[in-house]
């Protein structure tokens, strides 16, 4: 028993284990990695968290963040609102309409290109992206032409579809009879 105590104490004792010691030489510790992984991915959220954090001075700050956000929830409910009130009071739309109409034509086109300005930076990304999507796409369609006429071609109705080509083996494989055990026996009955 000395002796097994004396050799299990070498490997286990001493308060550590040699054989996971020994292990952890040639394979990570799994625990401790995720640990550590996450040690790096909460370090990254706290670094961009900081990015967003912006000292506000004052009143003027706060009110200028609340104008910024403004425009496209107005622009959209307010487009519904007319909607809404050409259903319910179509007489008080008409005449805000007929006020409309009374707008000169500059302050239309001053108006335009305000919007313009303001939604047409993202209109152009996303026309951008679009563009680049369509090209990426357009790039695939030699290969995916290939891919349909290789499939059209395997279909059974097809011309040449078991042609063998220059694989003398697979001609030859394929001028032996099979083996049918119906067959055999229909011809032992009769």
């Amino acid at each position: 028993m000395g002796l097994m105590e004396r050799v299990l104490g070498l490997v286990f004792g001493g308060g550590r284990n040699v054989v996971k010691d020994t292990v952890e030489v040639f394979r990570e510790n799994a625990e401790a990695g995720s640990v550590r992984a996450q040690a790096v991915q909460m370090q990254a959220m706290r670094e961009f968290g900081q990015e967003f954090i912006v000292p506000r001075q004052g009143v003027f700050d706060r009110v200028m963040d609340g104008l910024n956000r403004l425009p496209r929830p107005a622009l959209a409910l307010g487009t519904l609102g007319l909607f809404v009130s050409a259903m319910i009071a179509p007489l008080w739309f008409s005449e805000r309409m007929q006020g409309l109409a009374l707008v000169p034509e500059p302050l239309w086109w001053l108006l335009g290109v305000i919007v313009s300005f303001y939604f047409g930076a993202r209109h152009q990304v996303k026309a951008q992206q679009f563009q680049r999507e369509i090209v990426e796409t357009m790039n695939r369609v030699p290969q995916v032409m290939e891919n349909v006429g290789a499939l059209r071609r395997m279909r059974a109705g097809s011309v040449g579809a078991a042609e063998t080509g220059a694989n003398a083996r697979l001609t030859t494989a394929s001028l032996v009879p099979d083996v049918n055990a119906a067959l055999d026996e229909w011809r032992r009955a009769a």
